[in-house]
């Protein structure tokens, strides 16, 4: 248990520290917006891969029962979240986590939610909870969707404190929960260049994922409880 809450530790210091305005700044001054960008992703890859590690070395405890209807959820869920994710990364967005640096410009998934990383990670956590109703599942999975919930409200204020006055008017445009803006009419439903990416994306690694990819990483088969 020791070395999972200390991958927790690093994995929140990770994502937490970097995150604050000053010393993003000095980093991105430092070694450039690209590079800070490719280092930060290779460090949250190998802060996640040793948290999987660690909660994996703890022992099975079952919480719940497995059952067919729960796999449904990952079926449906975790592709959204893998959506949602990519396609947050590849567009520009001004409020939130995104490769691409921008001021004004928001692409067409900003229209969905101002924050689609956060959906995506929190989906694929929640999607991954209900088929593993084990304790160390508990711990991963619920630890990160936990996560992804405090970060809307960290990234919703540093988003309010950076627009200052023309905060309301830009954020009229979009909203935090998926599809409120659109379904309100404040917001188009468009396809631009990263979307369709995102898309392809995630229908070629679902399908891999399914076809054995996941079995061979994971040594878990998504489709075993399927009936």
């Amino acid at each position: 248990m020791s070395e999972v809450l200390l991958a927790f530790a690093f994995f929140l210091a990770l994502h937490s520290i970097p995150a604050l305005p000053a010393v993003r700044a000095n980093l991105v001054g430092l070694v450039g917006h690209r590079a800070y960008i490719s280092l930060y992703s290779i460090a949250s890859v190998i802060a996640l891969a040793w948290l999987f590690h660690a909660a994996l070395q703890l022992d099975y405890v079952e919480i719940w029962a497995p059952a067919p209807w729960q796999a449904w959820v990952t079926l449906v869920l975790a592709p959204i979240g893998i959506f949602l994710v990519l396609g947050g990364l590849f567009s520009a967005n001004p409020f939130s986590i995104s490769f691409r640096k921008t001021r004004d410009n928001a692409d067409a998934i900003v229209g969905v939610t101002r924050h689609p990383v956060l959906w995506g990670f929190l989906f694929w956590s929640l999607a991954h909870l209900a088929p593993n109703g084990d304790l160390r599942s508990l711990i991963l999975f619920g630890g990160l969707a936990l996560f992804s919930a405090l970060g809307f409200l960290m990234l919703e204020r540093r988003a309010r404190k950076r627009w200052g006055g023309r905060w309301e008017a830009l954020s009229s445009r979009n909203s935090v929960l998926p599809f409120a803006a659109i379904l309100g009419g404040r917001a188009p439903l468009r396809l631009d260049a990263p979307t369709a990416a995102a898309v392809l994306l995630t229908v070629l690694i679902t399908a891999w994922l399914l076809l054995g990819g996941h079995a061979v990483l994971f040594g878990a088969d998504p489709l075993l409880l399927v009936r």
